[in-house]
């Protein structure tokens, strides 16, 4: 059997001296949500476009895309998302971060859209695992099914990013997603600086609790920038908890619909005004476009 802790030397602990400035991620939109759980979700290039001008004003530095048809069915269409680009172009200099994620190997269309609309950052899932929401009132799943990413299919997406001059940000479920890239690093594929997003309470990963952030940020090289996403209500915990502990956050309604009080938010940008309002409590700042990009190290605006 071989090692567990094999390739773990390898990597540095990060320096958990606190920071001021804090990157502000908005999801806009997601693949599974509809209209009929959260009527504002925006569906159409131009209606994403909107959200991001106004996750922007509200102070979010980053935007995470997925694409959609004008019914809401999720799209990888290389088109869909130049279109994104365009409208999200018109309305501010956010910086764009476009999600690669698919139940199905063939990420052919992720590859096209990355190398021709080339985002500045794009989502990239590290490790395969267990999927699924439970209804404790239906005593039965909403969904079930495992959401497959061997690293044969991260390397194709790495490469493609690579060759676009696309960051990657590693979305990690689970530990050994995060422990999991130094095979990348010893291929030399994978390139610091390195950005990390710990997901918490999807059923099949970790929960969201301070101890899975603290766990996950022990396992990261050192210098490298990390997030948390917090998927519905437990996210403002979360992102309360990545604060202190030095991380980013990102919030939005892909992830969570509820403001603090439970109401349902009317927009991205209202919930963006909430985090940087967290930010600002405990005494942080949130980082401006141009700043975010020093962070994250990211090219000067194209």
């Amino acid at each position: 059997m071989s090692d567990p802790t094999q390739g773990l030397s390898k990597l540095a602990l990060p320096n958990h001296e606190p920071r001021e400035l804090c990157v502000v991620t908005c999801a806009l939109t997601g693949v599974l949500a509809t209209r009929d759980q959260c009527k504002h979700l925006p569906y159409t290039p131009a209606e994403i476009g909107e959200e991001a001008r106004r996750a922007y004003e509200a102070g979010a530095a980053v935007v995470h895309i997925h694409a959609r048809n004008d019914d809401g069915s999720p799209t990888f269409s290389p088109a869909t998302f130049a279109k994104i680009k365009e409208e999200c172009r018109k309305r501010s200099p956010i910086i764009l971060n476009f999600s690669t994620g698919t139940i199905i190997d063939d990420v052919s269309e992720q590859c096209a859209y990355i190398r021709e609309s080339r985002p500045e950052i794009a989502a990239l899932n590290m490790g395969t695992m267990n999927y699924a929401k439970y209804s404790e009132k239906r005593k039965n799943f909403v969904f079930d099914m495992v959401f497959p990413n061997t690293y044969a299919k991260i390397v194709k997406l790495l490469t493609a990013m690579n060759e676009a001059g696309v960051r990657p940000e590693l979305e990690c479920f689970d530990t050994g997603h995060t422990h999991g890239i130094w095979p990348l690093l010893d291929m030399g594929i994978l390139k610091p600086p390195l950005q990390f997003s710990f997901i918490t309470n999807v059923l099949g990963g970790i929960p969201a609790t301070v101890e899975s952030l603290q766990l996950q940020a022990k396992l990261v090289p050192q210098g490298s920038e990390w997030e948390v996403i917090g998927i519905s209500r437990p996210q403002w915990r979360m992102i309360a908890a990545a604060l202190v502990l030095g991380g980013n956050i990102r919030c939005g309604l892909e992830d969570n619909f509820y403001l603090p009080n439970g109401q349902v938010a009317q927009s991205n940008g209202e919930l963006v005004e909430v985090a940087v309002r967290l930010c600002r409590d405990v005494g942080r700042r949130p980082a401006t476009v141009d700043e975010a990009r020093k962070i994250l190290g990211l090219p000067e605006a194209r």
